[in-house]
């Protein structure tokens, strides 16, 4: 099925007469190719466009360029490339004064700050976008509203956080774009699996279920969705996520065979960063079918990989899922270390949650109730 917004923007580049009107509709459309997970092709329409306008350049041509290899580079690996990119994009289309490329490059330097862990800058760049954002700018509205959504909902305030995930979809909504709509389904599945996880490992769990059968169905529904519009961006996330969810659900078998049919395509597509809550996620589901020389080993590999976790709530649970194997393997010194760490670094992660929320309120002027 097309995306509208595909349809709106071909439609647009066919009846436009200026030239260069119409290779920015190209560019434009290449970032929507690269967003749907197409990146071949949109690396091909991008490298024709750079020869077109390597001897005659043009300030807002540069800039979509630089947007749409940084988008590019975001939806292959996740890379820090894309956001130098996407800085040059920013500064480019400033010094244009292009309001709506700048407030939309400001609004995709803060969803890639917000996944380097720079919350500051996130913060700081998407209320820039907001504001600078006109009424019916939906991509830059639905983007930025998207990364507050998260940015709250990772600080423990989901009740912050529903109207910006509504605010996205509207936005989405209005402008056609799937792609937007695929994302906000996928961070809030991945929001809700991460925080059914801290209640387990940290020790916060209550009485009612944490990880519910109606998790993995909204799991299930953001690849359904995807098949349906033709989204192949960051595609072994999915599972990655149904994974998560299986093992919290207490069906390590189903987890484990999603983890090793899609892990080394998941860390390739940029989750390297969370190997060490994977593999000890997988260590934890071999120990729990009777596979204990294969769990110890699949831990050790973990353990090393866990100074390199970057999200403090990754390698926290990273750290209480090795103690947990460590322990039921009878290592009784690796499991006292790895629930040392697991202490610590779950208090940072609540730490963390509440500056991120103070942040966020700073930047956007809200007042506590």
């Amino acid at each position: 099925m097309a995306s509208r917004l595909m349809l709106r923007l071909e439609a647009e580049i066919a009846s436009t007469t200026h030239p260069l009107k119409a290779d920015c509709l190209r560019a434009e459309r290449a970032c929507l190719l690269a967003r749907q997970g197409h990146l071949a092709e949109a690396r091909e329409v991008l490298s024709s466009l750079q020869r077109q306008y390597a001897g005659r350049p043009h300030a807002v041509m540069s800039a979509w360029l630089s947007m749409g290899e940084g988008l590019s580079g975001y939806f292959g690996d996740m890379g820090r490339s894309a956001h130098e990119r996407m800085r040059c994009a920013y500064a480019l289309s400033g010094a244009a004064r292009d309001m709506r490329l700048y407030a939309l490059a400001a609004a995709w330097l803060a969803q890639m700050e917000y996944v380097h862990d720079d919350f500051e800058g996130m913060a700081r760049h998407a209320s820039e976008a907001l504001r600078l954002a006109g009424p019916d700018d939906h991509a830059t509205h639905a983007r930025a509203s998207l990364v507050i959504a998260q940015a709250y909902h990772l600080g423990g305030r989901f009740d912050l956080a529903q109207p910006w995930y509504a605010k996205a979809r509207l936005h989405g909504n209005a402008d056609g774009d799937e792609a937007t709509l695929s994302a906000l389904m996928h961070n809030m599945a991945w929001m809700h699996a991460n925080q059914a996880r801290q209640a387990v490992l940290s020790g916060a769990t209550g009485n009612g279920p944490v990880a519910p059968p109606q998790m993995l169905m909204s799991a299930e529904s953001t690849g359904n969705f995807d098949q349906l519009v033709g989204t192949l961006a960051l595609d072994a996330l999915v599972p990655m996520l149904r994974a998560r969810i299986l093992a919290l659900q207490g069906h390590p078998a189903k987890a484990l065979a999603l983890y090793e049919a899609h892990l080394a395509q998941a860390l390739a597509q940029g989750l390297a960063r969370m190997q060490a809550s994977l593999r000890a996620d997988m260590a934890w589901c071999r120990m729990q079918l009777g596979q204990t020389h294969r769990a110890v080993e699949d831990a050790h590999a973990a353990a090393q990989a866990v100074s390199e976790e970057r999200d403090l709530d990754d390698r926290a649970a990273a750290h209480s899922r090795l103690a947990q194997v460590f322990a039921l393997a009878h290592h009784a010194e690796a499991a006292a270390h790895h629930i040392e760490r697991a202490a610590a670094d779950w208090q940072s992660h609540f730490e963390e949650q509440a500056r991120t929320v103070a942040v966020l309120d700073k930047a956007l002027g809200r007042r506590e109730d």
